[in-house]
């Protein structure tokens, strides 16, 4: 089931998640449905929180950016099999020198900043069957996985932007939490008016 993914502006999105348990109601079909919703927006990564749950559970399918031209094959190889569930997730390291790179987000349409994020991270999570797992990104993967953590955290990428660039961009964000947007998929406003 196709899900709406929740807009900038919504309290959710700005909150601590937290953690779940094996028997969190319904969780298979959770996870279902949020690859269901990212896979209908064309996203590469989906956190609870923007589905309205402020939960320590986030989703990555990388697939999309293996097509990338400029990208060795080894690169396009693992990101082309870059999909895994994230439960109640700790970093446990980033490393190395900060990079950029153009985000977005489903939550925040049409908005895109370069954003600064370490190159190698070491994550300890729960997957899909509450196994607990290590595992070292770098790269691609490890951007796609801080951003969706930063969701789980309540920091949305544009917190990590300068003030300039976040006085350039208010109107936009306005817009979007008023629903002013047009965008191909599902999404809920917090401030959107009601139709009576």
């Amino acid at each position: 089931m196709i899900l709406p993914i929740v807009a900038y502006g919504s309290p959710v999105l700005k909150k601590k998640a937290v953690d779940i348990s094996k028997d969190y109601p319904k969780l298979e079909e959770l996870i279902e449905n949020m690859f269901e919703t990212m896979y209908n927006a064309n996203g590469v990564g989906l956190a609870a929180p923007q589905i309205g749950l402020s939960i320590r559970l986030f989703i990555v399918d990388a697939k999309p950016f293996s097509q990338d031209e400029s990208l060795s094959a080894d690169e396009a190889k693992e990101l082309e099999t870059f999909k895994r569930v994230f439960i109640n997730p700790v970093i446990i390291e980033e490393k190395g020198v900060e990079w950029d790179f153009n985000e977005g987000c489903l939550s925040i349409p049409d908005v895109h900043e370069d954003i600064f994020r370490k190159p190698e991270l070491t994550i300890e999570y729960l997957d899909e069957n509450f196994q607990p797992q290590t595992e070292t990104f770098s790269g691609l993967p490890a951007r796609v996985v801080q951003h969706e953590y930063d969701h789980i955290e309540g920091v949305l990428f544009t917190d990590k932007i300068s003030s300039l660039k976040k006085r350039l961009i208010k109107s936009k964000l306005a817009n979007i939490s008023k629903g002013k947007i047009e965008v191909g998929y599902k999404m809920k406003f917090p401030l959107a008016k009601k139709v009576r």
